[in-house]
């Protein structure tokens, strides 16, 4: 496919702009040059290209000002912005005047080359790339396990195997089927209580306490654990919801892209993050919700 792209570099940066554009070429792509802004557009008007690689700091006509130029004179060409001055407004810019994507230098070439021929797919397709946001594959809140932080242990446990019990005779608990409760401070998120939360309540405080340097290596007997699951159960059912809920999971927009997603559960080792909407919690996102996505574009589940 790509002895088919066209792809224009537009950059200040003279061995930059060489050295990329030979590594695309050696990649199979019909790569062209231009120092300027103003020479990308007057490329663009002769010889349109597919994909144009854009630095944004340039002396004369800066990236946002060529970005909107060349999408008026070629609609279809798709642009992504490069640039080692990225901010976040920079970004938003790009975006909103139609960018294809927006990436920071240094630029691993794999991530460039797959975005480019992901340029290329829209732009001869002339169709949009249509991907799930968060908000399409949430578990808006009213649908999710809530308690206040003052309820208790036994509440919290009756509430969480009720829904166990409500979605086990649906198709939908492979959709919605969870293992954690949001909890409330009236109307504020204040922590969740999972199933991991429980079974940390469960432990007795002793058997995390120092021991004496000669007990290091003590192994309890069968008899001594006999009955403690039971017990220590039981001293639960009173506690309030508040002593035992961890802090409130990392949040995420409602429009965040999967991938980020994807990514925060993996750099921060969590298996959920809340979804808000301006400010307001609409819902939960977990990994399983990742999974059926991932299952759905690869084998049309």
């Amino acid at each position: 496919m790509t002895d088919k792209i066209k792809v224009l570099m537009v950059d200040d940066e003279e061995q930059f702009r060489a050295t990329t554009s030979r590594i695309l070429t050696r990649r199979g792509y019909r790569t062209t040059v231009a120092a300027s802004g103003e020479e990308a557009i007057a490329i663009m008007e002769k010889d349109p290209h597919h994909v144009v690689i854009l630095d944004i700091k340039m002396p004369g006509m800066d990236g946002h000002e060529a970005l909107t130029r060349i999408k008026a004179i070629r609609p279809d060409a798709q642009v992504i912005m490069l640039t080692g001055h990225g901010s976040r407004e920079s970004a938003e810019e790009s975006l909103e005047h139609a960018a294809f994507d927006y990436l920071n230098k240094p630029c691993d070439i794999d991530l460039l080359d797959t975005r480019i021929r992901e340029a290329y797919t829209a732009a001869v397709k002339e169709t949009p790339r249509v991907e799930k946001r968060v908000r399409d594959i949430m578990i808006p809140v009213e649908d999710y396990t809530t308690l206040q932080a003052d309820a208790t242990i036994g509440e919290g446990i009756a509430r969480l195997l009720e829904s166990f019990k409500s979605l086990s005779a649906t198709s939908r608990i492979m959709e919605t089927g969870h293992r954690s409760i949001l909890v409330f401070e009236g109307q504020e998120l204040a922590g969740i209580l999972s199933i991991r939360d429980l079974i940390s309540g469960l432990q007795p405080a002793y058997l995390s306490a120092p021991k004496p340097s000669m007990a290091d290596s003590m192994v309890y007997s069968t008899m001594f654990w006999t009955g403690l699951f039971t017990t220590q159960a039981a001293a639960l059912r009173n506690k309030r919801v508040r002593d035992l809920m961890s802090d409130p999971p990392c949040t995420v927009d409602e429009d965040a892209n999967l991938m980020e997603v994807a990514h925060t559960l993996y750099m921060e080792k969590v298996r959920r993050l809340v979804v808000t909407s301006r400010g307001k919690v609409i819902g939960i996102v977990r990994e399983q919700d990742l999974f059926f996505e991932l299952a759905r574009i690869l084998l049309g589940a």
